[in-house]
């Protein structure tokens, strides 16, 4: 006899189940849109996914709104299994759970056990996504052999400059449309909100996928006409597009909505009919094979202090014109643009994250644990195991490198470079100094001084200090930035 599965919000896709005739256990807690400001429209995402999943399994789908999920699992009377969860803290609640049984992780490609025998095998220094990629790729076969007609010959990669160029505009997306349950979640929110349950960011359509059939929908519009330019535009920032070779499913990823691996498989095999270059693909693929399994799998196989770190000493609060997505605050283009985008989407892709947020943080010392819950709370597809690393780790270098070789800190000159934010800014990315003064560049300066002892022995970061380390200028610099403080750029 099937167990009843307790699908969690972040397991909402058909493989969360094993028979279609399994019944299903959801729960609504409103306790956890209560404990921290959520993004709105993150909010509806959730509770719309589990809606539209208890919709669609029916009669099999319990749907209980209790207070705790202790008191839902009370009241269910058969005995009932859920999959390994997505954070520590719900694990440790599930195996606290008197005859809950845990199965193994669903939704990724490599098993923890064969990530633990490979990381114990190889740790004779940090743990790198390039060393697990090549060898994931070995484990699932990727990419091996030659494509049609390539005659094993990898596409030529294309010069960075080709950045600045404009992609075909793609036609858009299939649309989000929103029915009845997306009309109750948003009564309900409302009344959440007149209750006093605060919450970040603008309300607005529901703009990605709650179901799996509008992920897929989205994951195939992709491949057929964005997925061709994705290893050309895929740093690219753009005021004008939002997405550019994007594809914006990372919250249908991470709520479970679809499952990386026929995602890759897809992806590679739009390379071997020549539908679009290994140069397109490999990236794309590399996203969901290396990075979003190595993180996962980081997440698990270090301990929980993993978070607590803070190599750098970055200790001041983050201000509350970033706290509250004041975009209307900001005058450098650049963020202004990027910070509002949070607040009217809760999303952006990676280069906004780590070149305009993450790394206006950085250069001003904000805590790195306060940096990530925030990116936790007010992007659609945050999640612990994911900001975990890539914000404390890869975006603020607070986790003795177990992510990232370096800081991720740059300066004004390398966002103009991917991006046509410094076309009409006040600012002028090449100076550092003065009215004019790009906030990035003062503030790329500012950051290698404080912290030119630890960062020494880096080669990159410690050329630029030496190119930027004439006494009177280093005086000044740090004196501007210090002045500005805590204030909107």
């Amino acid at each position: 006899m099937l167990r009843r599965r307790w699908l969690l919000a972040d397991q909402l896709g058909p493989h969360f189940l094993d028979d279609p005739d399994q019944p299903a256990l959801l729960v609504e807690v409103r306790e956890l849109f209560r404990r921290r400001p959520m993004h709105r429209q993150k909010a509806h995402l959730i509770l719309s996914g589990v809606r539209h999943r208890a919709a669609e399994l029916g009669d099999r789908a319990l749907l209980l709104r209790t207070d705790t999920f202790r008191e839902a699992l009370a009241q269910v009377p058969e005995p009932v299994e859920v999959c390994h969860p997505h954070s520590r803290a719900a694990l440790g609640f599930a195996r606290s759970v008197p005859g809950l049984t845990v199965l193994p992780p669903r939704g990724f490609i490599t098993g923890q056990a064969d990530f633990v025998a490979w990381a114990d095998r190889t740790r004779r220094g940090p743990l790198r996504m390039a060393d697990f990629y090549r060898q994931a790729r070995r484990w699932h076969h990727v990419l091996s052999g030659p494509a049609r007609g390539s005659g094993g010959a990898p596409a030529p990669r294309r010069p960075r400059a080709e950045a600045a160029a404009v992609p075909a505009t793609p036609p858009p997306p299939p649309p989000i449309v929103e029915d009845d349950i997306d009309a109750q979640v948003r009564r309900d929110l409302d009344r959440w909100e007149a209750d006093g349950v605060r919450f970040v960011g603008r309300d607005g359509p529901r703009q990605y996928p709650a179901t799996h059939a509008e992920a897929q929908a989205r994951l195939t519009h992709f491949l057929t006409y964005r997925l061709p330019d994705y290893g050309r535009y895929a740093d690219v920032m753009s005021a004008d597009d939002p997405l550019f070779a994007h594809s914006a499913l990372s919250s249908s990823f991470n709520l479970g909505l679809l499952h990386p691996e026929p995602a890759v498989r897809a992806a590679e095999q739009a390379w071997r009919s020549g539908a679009a270059p290994r140069t397109a693909v490999e990236p794309f693929i590399r996203g969901l094979l290396g990075w979003r399994e190595f993180l996962w799998q980081l997440y698990w196989y270090h301990e929980p202090q993993f978070r607590g770190a803070n190599w750098l000493a970055a200790t001041e609060p983050i201000p509350q014109w970033f706290a509250e997505l004041d975009a209307d605050a900001v005058e450098a283009r650049c963020l202004a643009d990027v910070l509002a985008a949070v607040r009217d989407r809760a999303w952006t892709h990676h280069s906004p994250r780590l070149l305009v947020l993450g790394n206006y943080a950085l250069q001003r010392g904000w805590r790195p644990v306060e940096v990530a819950d925030w990116f936790q709370r007010c992007f659609v597809d945050g999640t612990d195991w994911v900001m975990n690393a890539t914000v404390i780790g890869m975006s603020q270098y607070a986790d003795l490198a177990r992510v990232d070789t370096r800081p991720y800190a740059v300066d004004g000159t390398d966002i103009d470079e991917i991006s046509d934010y410094c076309a009409g800014c006040r600012y002028t990315p090449e100076r550092a100094l003065g009215e004019l003064a790009c906030p990035y560049t003062g503030g790329f300066e500012s950051f290698l001084h404080r912290n030119r002892e630890r960062l020494v022995a880096d080669p990159r970061l410690a050329a630029e200090l030496a190119r930027r380390d004439e006494p009177e200028h280093r005086e000044a610099v740090l004196a501007q930035e210090e002045k500005r403080g805590s204030t909107a750029p």
